[in-house]
Protein backbone atom coordinates (compact mmCIF):
# COMPACT_ATOMS: atom_id res chain seq x y z
CA UNK A 1 0.00 0.00 0.00
CA UNK A 2 1.47 3.43 -1.02
CA UNK A 3 2.57 6.05 1.91
CA UNK A 4 2.36 8.88 2.52
CA UNK A 5 5.03 11.45 4.32
CA UNK A 6 3.59 14.70 5.70
CA UNK A 7 6.11 17.27 7.18
CA UNK A 8 5.00 20.51 9.16
CA UNK A 9 7.02 23.25 10.32
CA UNK A 10 4.35 25.66 12.41
CA UNK A 11 4.76 28.35 14.95
CA UNK A 12 1.27 28.44 15.92
CA UNK A 13 -0.31 25.03 15.83
CA UNK A 14 -2.53 26.28 12.29
CA UNK A 15 -0.10 24.28 9.99
CA UNK A 16 0.04 21.20 12.35
CA UNK A 17 -3.60 21.00 12.25
CA UNK A 18 -3.94 21.26 8.07
CA UNK A 19 -1.43 18.52 8.45
CA UNK A 20 -3.45 16.22 9.83
CA UNK A 21 -6.33 17.11 8.00
CA UNK A 22 -4.63 16.30 4.77
CA UNK A 23 -3.46 12.96 6.63
CA UNK A 24 -7.27 12.07 6.94
CA UNK A 25 -7.81 12.82 3.56
CA UNK A 26 -5.12 10.34 2.32
CA UNK A 27 -6.45 7.61 4.68
CA UNK A 28 -9.82 8.34 3.91
CA UNK A 29 -8.29 7.48 0.38
CA UNK A 30 -7.54 3.97 1.64
CA UNK A 31 -3.40 4.87 1.77
CA UNK A 32 -1.23 4.99 4.65
CA UNK A 33 -0.46 8.29 5.69
CA UNK A 34 2.95 9.37 8.37
CA UNK A 35 2.01 12.85 10.10
CA UNK A 36 5.59 14.48 11.65
CA UNK A 37 7.00 17.18 12.85
CA UNK A 38 9.85 18.75 10.94
CA UNK A 39 11.71 18.06 14.41
CA UNK A 40 11.44 14.54 13.63
CA UNK A 41 13.35 14.69 10.68
CA UNK A 42 17.43 14.32 11.03
CA UNK A 43 18.54 13.30 8.16
CA UNK A 44 17.90 12.49 4.40
CA UNK A 45 17.29 8.73 5.23
CA UNK A 46 13.97 9.73 7.30
CA UNK A 47 12.80 10.57 3.89
CA UNK A 48 12.84 7.38 2.29
CA UNK A 49 10.30 4.56 2.44
CA UNK A 50 7.47 7.17 0.90
CA UNK A 51 5.70 7.25 -1.99
CA UNK A 52 4.49 10.63 -1.60
CA UNK A 53 5.89 13.81 0.12
CA UNK A 54 3.96 16.60 1.40
CA UNK A 55 5.95 19.35 2.89
CA UNK A 56 4.40 22.53 4.95
CA UNK A 57 5.30 25.54 6.65
CA UNK A 58 3.10 28.73 8.09
CA UNK A 59 4.57 32.09 6.65
CA UNK A 60 6.37 34.11 8.82
CA UNK A 61 7.42 37.81 7.56
CA UNK A 62 6.91 36.50 3.96
CA UNK A 63 9.01 33.49 4.58
CA UNK A 64 8.96 29.97 5.25
CA UNK A 65 10.26 28.61 8.24
CA UNK A 66 14.17 28.33 9.29
CA UNK A 67 13.64 24.68 9.60
CA UNK A 68 11.86 24.07 6.74
CA UNK A 69 14.24 25.67 4.54
CA UNK A 70 16.96 23.42 6.33
CA UNK A 71 14.82 20.81 5.19
CA UNK A 72 14.52 21.43 1.50
CA UNK A 73 18.78 21.58 1.81
CA UNK A 74 18.38 17.83 3.26
CA UNK A 75 15.43 16.33 0.90
CA UNK A 76 17.13 17.81 -2.12
CA UNK A 77 19.97 14.52 -1.34
CA UNK A 78 16.73 11.86 -1.02
CA UNK A 79 16.01 11.69 -4.89
CA UNK A 80 12.67 12.66 -5.24
CA UNK A 81 12.92 12.76 -8.70
CA UNK A 82 9.33 11.76 -10.05
CA UNK A 83 7.54 11.06 -6.33
CA UNK A 84 4.44 12.72 -5.81
CA UNK A 85 4.40 15.91 -3.94
CA UNK A 86 2.21 18.74 -2.87
CA UNK A 87 3.01 21.67 -0.35
CA UNK A 88 0.85 24.01 2.10
CA UNK A 89 0.68 25.88 4.93
CA UNK A 90 -1.20 28.74 7.09
CA UNK A 91 -0.64 32.24 7.10
CA UNK A 92 -1.74 35.41 8.27
CA UNK A 93 -0.78 38.02 6.13
CA UNK A 94 0.98 36.92 3.10
CA UNK A 95 1.18 33.02 1.98
CA UNK A 96 4.45 33.23 0.39
CA UNK A 97 5.94 29.63 1.78
CA UNK A 98 3.81 27.28 0.22
CA UNK A 99 4.39 28.34 -2.91
CA UNK A 100 8.09 28.41 -2.44
CA UNK A 101 8.09 24.68 -0.94
CA UNK A 102 6.02 23.79 -4.04
CA UNK A 103 8.38 25.22 -6.31
CA UNK A 104 11.34 23.60 -5.08
CA UNK A 105 9.67 20.61 -4.79
CA UNK A 106 8.65 20.95 -8.71
CA UNK A 107 11.73 22.32 -9.89
CA UNK A 108 14.17 21.37 -8.00
CA UNK A 109 13.58 18.13 -6.75
CA UNK A 110 11.38 17.30 -9.90
CA UNK A 111 8.34 16.15 -8.46
CA UNK A 112 5.22 14.69 -9.55
CA UNK A 113 3.07 17.73 -8.08
CA UNK A 114 -0.45 17.68 -7.40
CA UNK A 115 -2.22 21.31 -8.57
CA UNK A 116 -1.04 24.04 -6.61
CA UNK A 117 -0.12 24.32 -2.73
CA UNK A 118 -2.90 24.69 -0.44
CA UNK A 119 -2.81 27.87 1.60
CA UNK A 120 -5.60 28.26 4.38
CA UNK A 121 -5.03 31.20 6.68
CA UNK A 122 -6.94 28.67 9.16
CA UNK A 123 -7.85 24.88 9.20
CA UNK A 124 -11.51 26.48 11.05
CA UNK A 125 -12.27 28.52 8.71
CA UNK A 126 -13.78 29.10 5.14
CA UNK A 127 -14.49 25.42 4.79
CA UNK A 128 -10.62 25.05 5.46
CA UNK A 129 -11.31 21.41 6.99
CA UNK A 130 -12.62 20.20 3.76
CA UNK A 131 -10.20 21.62 1.50
CA UNK A 132 -7.48 20.17 3.59
CA UNK A 133 -8.96 16.62 3.39
CA UNK A 134 -9.48 17.36 -0.32
CA UNK A 135 -6.09 17.59 -0.62
CA UNK A 136 -5.34 14.85 0.92
CA UNK A 137 -7.59 13.15 -1.09
CA UNK A 138 -5.81 14.70 -4.35
CA UNK A 139 -2.43 13.32 -3.01
CA UNK A 140 -3.78 9.86 -2.76
CA UNK A 141 -5.67 10.08 -5.96
CA UNK A 142 -2.54 11.00 -8.01
CA UNK A 143 -0.49 8.16 -6.27
CA UNK A 144 -3.06 5.57 -7.05
CA UNK A 145 -2.96 6.65 -10.60
CA UNK A 146 0.40 5.80 -11.08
Amino acid sequence: MPKVLIVYATRTGDTEKIARLIGEGVRISGLEAEVLDIKQIKKEADLEGYDALVLGSSTYHGEMLEKMKTLLFLAEKANLDGKVGGAFGAFGWSGEAPERIYGTMANIFKMDMVGDPLMLKNASLGGGIQMAQDYGKSIAKKLQGK
